[in-house]
């Protein structure tokens, strides 16, 4: 058993979806979580750019001496997973590869949708993931970038928001898919919404929750996990805006953020 806690970081807020799946599904461990506020998002930045800022956040989360990592974020997930894998002391799970899995596992027809930033599509990280699992499977994917201002506004069953998500997902629907991966950590909030746009023939794979259950099975079948008597918790470091990431905190935890750190990555030294 591991008292030492999981570091868990996002290039912003999105990320605490995965923190509040692992809270739910692994209350006795604990976790810091790093938001690259400073320097969000990483959508518009240039694959090197994400790579070198992950690294930097991976240093920084072994500096506090996690037993694990995850990459609360689509975009870091797909440009610089697979470096942070080869060059970090502790294992580190990303929220592209448990999504990728879930959504063939789940789909009856083989025919699977992909929502997310406009990074994160352009990527085409998630077809490759679904492809290594599923080779004949057909990927249909869609670009949503209005859903993370709408979501970070807390518009999360506005009017405007409904005629988004139609728009955005009338051209899925005609290509008779029958699983949706949403593959931003922030469309979880939106999955109500979805749902009832989609219909109920459409399976929604939430790759928050299933990043959550590829962590615990991580845990489980090593000597990581923490005491079942470990009361768990979160410590949240942001590298700019405290107080905007916890106004915006409380939406995606269902809770109050109360004690924020602010760290300045780059330059050493904590404030």
């Amino acid at each position: 058993m591991n008292r030492r806690p999981i570091g868990v970081f996002d290039s912003g807020i999105g990320g605490l979806t995965v923190v509040r799946e692992l809270l739910h599904q692994l209350p006795n461990e604990s976790l810091i979580y790093f938001g690259d506020t400073a320097r969000v998002p990483y959508g518009n930045k240039s694959p090197a750019t994400v790579r070198r800022y992950a690294r930097e956040i991976l240093d920084f989360l072994v500096g506090r001496d996690v037993k694990m990592v995850v990459v609360a974020c689509n975009t870091a997930s797909a440009h610089a997973l697979e470096e942070l894998k080869r060059v970090s002391p502790v294992p580190v799970e990303g929220v592209i590869d448990p999504g990728a899995r879930a959504a063939v596992a789940a789909s009856r027809s083989g025919r699977i949708g992909v929502i997310g930033t406009a990074g994160t599509i352009a990527s085409k990280a998630y077809e490759r993931a679904i492809h290594a699992h599923a080779g004949a499977a057909v990927v249909v994917a869609q670009a949503c970038p209005l859903f993370v201002p709408l979501v970070e506004e807390g518009w999360l069953d506005h009017p405007a928001t409904r005629l988004v998500a139609e728009s955005y997902l009338g051209d899925l629907a005609k290509h008779d898919i029958d699983t949706l991966v949403l593959g931003c950590t922030h469309y979880p909030l939106l999955k109500p919404l979805l749902a009832e746009v989609l219909g109920p023939a459409i399976t929604l794979i939430d790759s928050a929750e299933q990043t959550a259950r590829a962590v615990s099975a991580t845990l489980a079948h090593s000597t990581l996990h923490a005491p079942k008597a470990s009361a768990g918790g979160v410590h949240f470091v942001v590298s700019d805006a405290p107080e905007q990431f916890k106004r915006v905190g409380k939406r995606f935890l269902g809770e109050g953020v109360k004690e924020i750190e602010l760290f300045a990555l780059g330059d050493g030294e904590g404030r």
